[in-house]
């Protein structure tokens, strides 16, 4: 029976030989690297149809043992690896080659080139080090890390018996729930928004890489709600917005502050980073919409009360109500409503832009 041998191409480097086996939708692979010699068996299409194709060679000088091949539709790659990184004058022992074997002239390079390339290579590999030698390391990444994770882990777990309380009492009370939502949340809300301060001033520090002026408008926003609406009018704690405030923030934040939790430690959950970067988008709105409800019906009653009224000379008027400033504020409300909406957006298009930039 006749020995099928397909085409094969070849070309060298200091340190590798590189073949390529004309050999389409090949199975049934044996290649053996045995003595200094390479045996290739296979079934495939080559040259002369669908059959079994097969060939040998052994090596002008010796080589590594193991072998790299990589089969496609096309071809089959192999590479083999030599003994001594040196210039082969060429391929095989015998000085006669042989007639399957043939130059591959999309990987060929003479040896000057191939000199220049492998010091190339040798340079890109220093300048790499040199690079990473001059960045230096903080020493108290650790410490900003467990810091971070800390100060998100007790943001969470606030906010985590906020909502779960408020839910259990609206399964449990109903429509009354709404109207004592600040007796018996307000405390734990205080906490949450007094240390979420410190999200102004992390970015200040550098301790994370959001924006400033983002963290700025968003906390503000919140404890001008929290303290000046609801903790400075008693008329305001008993009305219905208080819930939809309190259960929309509280909402959001039972998956703003695990995603960050687990960035400091490098984890990321696909499910948890979707709900990150997705819930926001109907929930942030509505929660602008509740402050808007909120410091609409404040504004009689600071009329009424003059509470943080601004005293005017007689000539002008008794004083100024604090109404006026927070007719502004909504005005500055929906402003921070579209910097914020747009901030988080282009987030999100980060985001998983970059993933899918992983996946490929």
């Amino acid at each position: 029976m006749q020995i099928l041998t397909p085409h094969v191409y070849w070309a060298q480097r200091h340190g590798e030989i590189y073949l390529r086996v004309e050999l389409s939708d090949a199975k049934n692979l044996d290649i053996i690297l045995q003595e200094n010699t390479l045996q290739f068996k296979a079934q495939g299409h080559g040259a002369k149809g669908d059959n079994e194709y097969e060939f040998s060679l052994e090596f002008l000088e010796p080589v590594r043992p193991e072998v790299n091949h990589k089969s496609t539709q096309r071809q089959v790659d192999i590479k083999v690896r030599k003994q001594e990184q040196r210039w082969w004058d060429r391929l095989t022992l015998q000085e006669k080659k042989p007639l399957f074997l043939a130059p591959d002239f999309d990987r060929w390079l003479d040896e000057s080139d191939a000199e220049m390339e492998l010091q190339a290579k040798e340079e890109e590999r220093i300048n790499k080090i040199s690079v990473e030698s001059r960045v230096r390391k903080d020493p108290y990444l650790g410490l900003k890390k467990g810091y971070l994770f800390m100060y998100n882990l007790v943001q969470f777990l606030g906010f985590s018996w906020i909502f779960v309380n408020m839910t259990v009492r609206l399964f449990i009370l109903g429509q009354d729930s709404f109207y004592d939502t600040f007796h018996t949340m307000a405390d734990m809300m205080y906490f949450c928004q007094m240390m979420a301060v410190v999200e102004v001033i992390n970015p200040l520090l550098g301790l994370v890489k959001t924006g400033f002026f983002p963290a700025m408008i968003q906390v503000s926003g919140r404890n001008v709600i929290l303290f000046v609406i609801f903790g400075s009018l008693e008329d305001m704690q008993n009305k219905p917005v208080v819930f939809f405030v309190f259960y929309l923030w509280s909402t959001i934040e039972i998956f703003r502050y695990p995603f960050y939790m687990l960035a400091c430690i490098d984890t990321d959950w696909k499910l948890l980073t979707w709900l990150r970067y997705s819930i926001w988008i109907p929930l942030y709105p509505l929660g602008v919409i509740a402050e808007a409800v909120a410091v609409i019906q404040s504004l009689p009653i600071f009329d009424e009360t003059r509470l943080y009224s601004v005293p005017l000379p007689e000539a002008l008027g008794r004083s100024l109500s604090f109404s006026y400033t927070l007719q502004l504020y909504l005005v500055l409300m929906f402003l921070g409503l579209f910097i914020n909406f747009r901030h988080l957006y282009k987030q999100r298009r980060r985001r998983f832009r970059s993933r899918k930039r992983k996946v490929n």
